[in-house]
């Protein structure tokens, strides 16, 4: 209780270093973890408050009292209890197991070992005059505690949130990896306090630091911090880049140390994990609503009868009680009241416990079809699809909307150095022998790199003209590759077998360069002032002048550098809208021919870059430099009079050609989306990437087509310039709709279901929307997230770019609160765990990106493409298999129980059973219980690769047709009717009527006998007719039920039993009696046939004239049965080649200035600092002005059919 209460009041943490007493004060969470639900002791009780929470749970503990009561029971106790006990049993097991997975999982984490700077003296109470020391401890993560102090080495996960104090690289930097958090395998950089990096390895030092952190409460936001270090009578501030989180790992640094400000669940990656929701189905839903209704519906009929008892007892009773030695105190109406309990107990039947048994098996065995799917495993990593939960299998078959991440979602962050042009010339094509252009396959013979001896063997480029460019010394193709070795920010170094190693900030720059290495031109080191390369094996040290770095306004970045024959070269690369109006004039025709190119490019989905150089003059490039280092010292406008210095050098540009990287998508990416299009299922891709690489990977899986009406940008910086941006947008979608008169373009509008929700519009129209972060902040405000969604929900495609975790969830229940639709998040990082939380269902990618994703979600596998296979096989199966069950279930339970109420009024409303009581007890569990899970469990209405095939098969799942409210009502009445014939059909046949022998066959045991026979002929038949997928277990299921009852009714109905247990089983040898007739076997068999027939004639009728198309496909199945025609492959649609950037470049601003500091290079060799080639910034600001600029600004997208808003 106190430590919620601390909890709640924290506004801000207070830490001390290497002080457990001081920091114990404050109550702060140790590093333990839980995600289990259950200790040994509460998981009984809540477990079972949980399981009685349930509708029909709660229902049938209440008849199980009912029939404890011995004056209104006509039914024993064992009816209800023995069902009871194991649906609670199964459950309970089911929720255990679970439970001690996550047990086990947390144990698995909490045990880790970390290098923790501990008391050495373990007693300290038993000598507290010894001095305290401290040294490094191997100790488990959960026994670690805020202001501890942490030793972590290279490849190490991170324990906790950490305050980076010193590391083995120059200045306190560190690289880290950040896949578990958001995906990204590219490296980011870390960087301590100076005063705290110059306490390095020293134990002693670090023992003895102990200074106080102050800073902000636990939070969820992974790219913010604030804080102050006070250490040594000084403050200093504290950002986000001083703190490593949990779920990173160190790469690229021998070790580091940090000290400890979150732990545990208060750690940034466990405040993003989110609170674990019950999920359910809306079929669980559903049938809630319907048990109620039942209920309802089961007192209407008891007071019908007790009424109907009152009555008869008034009237007729009398004249028996003299007999019966009744009580004359009691009076009609408390006989009614008592009937009314017993037929409640009686009918209670309709919805036995055995449904919610046949249910969770039913899961059970669709979860095992999917963890058994071998289409579905991956064998690369091994890894098979899993589903994590039974609970949701059917809901799997209604998706509407998919969420989906983009980074080691839709792609594997592997970037693939394609095409290129090189002065007019396409290079990458692949052509026959008769000049045509192929596609390029792996029979193809890759280019061979006789001119590079250090090139990387895996890298594939298949066009061998590049190659004799280079061998024939073509002056632009060498200058071409000579800018991709210089131009960028990779660090190299070697390791132990001398193999060169790049460091990348982005996987963009690490394609281009190791191109150019493969090419011949390999990037071998640099200083702050060198940049030292290969150039066909022989070695050039170029000096670096200038860095002009990257950032989102201006789209590129250059270096100049004097080359050893004292050439000024300026080198740049960026986005060709950019980069094209910087061109001398004589580039117009050069430039007409790679505008076709790079249109090429991004028609085929490829990240381009525009390369361009400019020769300058001595005496130039000084005045410019001086007129830099002023601008760079004024403390007025200094960004502005920076930016206008670069803008002025970087013209007239002489172009050399274009580069194109594929973004490399995971395998089927494109067929999934289109599969999944084709099925009604909207995708939203939800990124943390830039809009820019966001749209080229929408362009590249054909989410995003040129073909589309229109393309809104939503860019604003308010939310004023937001609402405005989403009215216009709707204003042009309309406008456009209601100006075509030729019907190619409708919109119509449906009525509102409450007064907060969005009106439902229907644009048949391609359209997509892309929206910022920062735009969705105010979007998602309560007077403009209706605007926005009404919008989103007309477009086929939406982009969210540069959204945080939590706007990520935020959408997801925006879509789930307004539009009544099933969604499904997909992701495979930290970043994703709130989304997959959000969503009805969670699918969790198992890939190279951690852990955090998978454990969250209800579903996992490795690949993206199996959310097709998911969807469209299992989760359509499983919905259409459940519906069929619930369908049949409450059918078939209708036609049992109402007979009992027909029956009432001609057994004096007396509670009297049809049936013998061990019928009853076996009629659900075992007589009919066996074909009807078979059919749930392996009915196919068409074949996996026919669902994959026909994709509008789907669309009745996402409708909700096959069990609603109407089908319900449907089966209802089928029972109805099936209940008048299996009572009424033997009741007339037994009014008069002889037996063979010329004895009385009207007995009430016979007639008990006849029904119960001919309703487990009916049902069985019923199945039969209902099953479209015929095996050997539907097949001995079916007929081994039927064979089962008769002979447990014989072995029931015999003397032998009925000398043992005589007051238990009173039909003795009735079955023997009734059934070697030939007439009672004709009245099953005229009920059979007319409560068959004319579901039959119905079916008939429906399908011939009305074939829905899996009747149809059905009927191509048969037909096809024997010879089956190959499968024809759909032709992939490319996009028209209307001119398109398809730039896109994920790089962070600020490593320019990192690198001409030289605080990234180990001081071995320390360069002097001289002249021009002295850094460009002031040393000491560089981090800052990395921290400073990370986050994205709006960048235009120039698309001849995107609406400018």
């Amino acid at each position: 209780m106190f430590c919620g209460k601390k909890k709640s009041l924290e506004v801000e943490r207070i830490v001390k270093a290497n002080d457990r007493e001081y920091n114990e004060k404050f109550l702060y969470k140790d590093n333990r973890i839980h995600t289990s639900k259950y200790s040994i002791l509460t998981f009984l009780p809540i477990n079972l408050f949980e399981q009685f929470q349930r509708v029909a749970n709660a229902y049938f503990l209440f008849l199980l009292i009912l029939q404890l009561i011995p004056e209104i029971s006509s039914l024993t106790w064992f009816t209800t209890i023995v069902p009871l006990v194991l649906v609670v049993t199964m459950t309970a097991v089911k929720d255990a197991t679970d439970d001690y997975f996550r047990h086990k999982s947390d144990n698995q984490v909490n045990n880790r070992q970390s290098e923790v700077l501990i008391d050495s003296n373990q007693d300290q109470s038993s000598a507290p005059y010894m001095k305290v020391l401290k040294k490094l401890q191997n100790e488990k993560w959960m026994n670690v505690k805020v202001g501890d102090i942490i030793k972590l080495e290279n490849n190490q996960f991170v324990a906790a949130d950490l305050l980076l104090l010193s590391s083995s690289e120059p200045h306190g930097l560190c690289y880290i990896e950040t896949a578990e958090l958001d995906g990204e395998t590219n490296l980011k950089v870390r960087h301590a306090l100076s005063v705290t990096s110059e306490l390095g390895a020293d134990i002693s030092r670090l023992a003895k630091f102990d200074g106080i952190v102050v800073c902000e409460a636990p939070n969820n936001k992974l790219d913010k911090f604030t804080g102050v270090l006070s250490w040594n009578g000084s403050k200093h501030s504290l950002n986000n880049e001083k703190i490593i989180l949990r779920g990173c790992v160190l790469r690229n640094t021998s070790w580091c140390f940090g000290m400890v400000i979150f732990a545990g669940p208060d750690t940034k990656l466990m405040q993003n994990s989110g609170k674990t929701k019950f999920k359910r189905t809306s079929i669980d839903r559903l049938m809630n609503t319907l048990v109620l209704w039942i209920f309802g519906f089961l007192i209407c009929l008891g007071t019908i009868l007790a009424i109907g008892n009152s009555i008869w007892e008034n009237q007729v009773g009398d004249q028996f009680r003299t007999f019966l030695f009744w009580n004359e105190r009691e009076n009609s109406v408390f006989s009614g009241f008592l009937t009314f309990w017993s037929y409640i107990i009686i009918l209670n039947t309709v919805v036995p416990i055995s449904l919610y048994v046949s249910v969770e098996v039913i899961r059970l065995g669709h979860s095992y079809f999917i963890n058994w799917d071998r289409k579905m495993y991956y064998s690369r990593k091994a890894t098979p699809a899993e589903a994590r939960t039974t609970t949701l299998n059917e809901e799997l078959g209604q998706i509407e909307y998919v969420f989906s991440d983009k980074t080691g979602t839709l792609t594997q962050n592997i970037m693939t150095f394609k095409k290129c042009s090189i002065n007019g010339r396409i290079y990458g094509e692949v052509r026959d022998d008769w000049g045509q252009k192929t596609d390029m396959t792996k029979k193809k013979e890759t280019m061979g790199f006789s001119v590079s001896p250090q090139a990387d063997r895996t890298f594939q480029f298949f066009d061998h003209h590049l190659m004799e460019s280079i061998e024939l010394g073509d002056p632009k193709v060498h200058e071409f590759l000579r800018l991709l070795a210089l131009c960028h920010t990779v660090m190299s170094e070697e390791n132990s077998a001398g193999e060169l190693i790049y460091q990348v900030q982005s996987p963009d720059e690490g394609a281009l360069v190791t191109a150019a290495k493969n090419l011949g031109f390999i990037f071998k080191s640099r200083t702050p002032e060198t940049i030292t390369i290969e150039e066909l094996g022989t070695l050039v040290t170029y000096q670096l002048l200038a860095f002009l770095d990257f950032n989102n306004f201006r789209k590129r970045m250059s270096v100049i550098v004097r080359n050893p024959e004292g050439q000024i070269k300026l080198y740049s690369k960026g986005a060709d809208t950019i980069l094209f109006e910087r061109l001398h004039p004589s580039n117009e025709d050069l430039l007409t021919l790679t505008s076709d190119h790079l249109s090429e490019f991004a028609g085929e989905g490829l990240r381009t870059l525009a390369i361009a150089y400019r020769d300058l003059d001595d005496k130039y490039f000084r005045e410019w430099h001086k007129m830099l280092e002023d601008a760079n010292t004024t403390t007025d406008e200094r960004d502005e009079r920076i930016a206008g210095l670069y803008e002025e050098i970087e013209r007239d540009l002489m172009l050399l050609g274009a580069t194109a990287v594929e973004d490399k998508l995971q395998d089927g990416v494109i067929e999934t989306v289109t599969s999944l299009s084709l099925a009604n299922i909207k995708i939203w891709v939800l990124t943390g990437d830039k809009q820019e690489t966001a749209i080229n990977i929408g362009y590249a899986c054909n989410m995003l087509t040129d073909d589309m009406n229109d393309v809104f940008i939503i860019a604003g910086n308010t939310a004023t310039e937001v609402r405005e941006e989403l009215r216009k947008a709707k204003e042009n979608l309309f406008g456009r709709n209601r100006s075509f008169s030729n019907g190619h373009v409708v919109f119509e509008k449906k009525q509102s279901l409450e007064p907060d929700s969005v009106v439902e519009e229907t644009v048949t129209g391609d359209y997509a929307l892309i929206i910022n972060g920062h735009s969705l902040a105010h979007a998602l405000e309560s007077d403009v997230k209706n605007d926005l969604l009404e919008l989103a929900c007309m477009c086929k495609t939406v982009v969210c770019c540069r959204v945080t975790p939590l706007q990520k969830a935020q959408v997801v229940e925006l879509v789930k609160k307004y539009r009544n639709a099933v969604t499904l998040a997909i992701g495979d990082g930290a970043n994703d765990v709130s989304m997959i939380k959000s969503a009805h269902i969670g699918v969790g990618i198992s890939g190279q990106e951690g852990l955090q994703a998978v454990l969250a979600s209800d579903y996992s596998f490795a690949q993206f493409r199996y959310l097709q296979r998911l969807l469209l096989v299992h989760g359509r199966w499983s919905y259409v298999r459940m519906c069929k069950f619930l369908c049949y279930f409450f059918y078939k339970n209708f036609a049992f129980t109402l007979v009992h109420f027909w029956f009432g009024f001609f057994c004096g409303f007396s509670a009297q059973t049809v049936y013998d009581q061990w019928f009853i007890t076996l009629f659900n569990i075992v007589y009919t219980s066996l074909p009807v899970l078979a059919m749930g469990i392996f009915d196919q209405d068409v074949s996996d690769q026919n669902s994959m095939d026909y994709p509008q098969l789907y669309k009745p799942g996402q409708l909700n047709l096959l069990f609603n409210k109407h089908e319900f009502f449907i089966c209802m009445a089928h029972g109805v009717y099936t209940s008048l014939a299996l009572f009424f059909i033997p009741y007339g046949a037994f009014h008069n009527m002889a037996g063979e022998d010329g004895r009385h066959t009207a007995d009430y045991q016979s007639f008990a006998v006849t029904t119960a026979t001919s309703l487990v002929i009916v049902v069985s038949v019923q199945i039969a007719l209902d099953t479209s997928y015929w095996t050997v277990i539907n097949h001995v299921f079916i007929w081994g039920s039927i064979a089962t009852y008769f002979s447990i009714l014989f072995t029931m109905h015999s003397n032998g039993i009925f000398g043992i247990f005589p007051n238990q089983f009173p039909f003795v040898g009735n079955a023997r009696h009734s059934l070697t007739q030939k007439c009672i076997w004709l009245v099953i068999l005229l009920t059979t046939v007319a409560s068959v027939m004319p579901v039959v004639a119905f079916r008939f009728l429906k399908v011939d004239l009305f074939p829905t198309l899996s009747d149809q496909i059905r009927q191509w199945q048969k037909a096809q049965k024997k010879a089956r025609p190959l499968r024809t492959r759909k032709p992939q649609t490319r996009r028209s080649s209307s001119r398109r950037s398809g730039y896109a470049f994920a790089h962070q601003e600020g490593y320019g200035e990192l690198i001409t500091s030289g605080k990234n290079m180990r001081a071995k060799n320390p360069p002097p600092m001289s002249g021009l080639e002295k850094t460009l910034y002031n040393s000491t600001s560089w981090i800052e002005n990395l921290c400073k600029k990370t986050t994205d600004t709006v960048s235009s997208f120039s698309q001849d059919k995107t609406v400018k808003l």
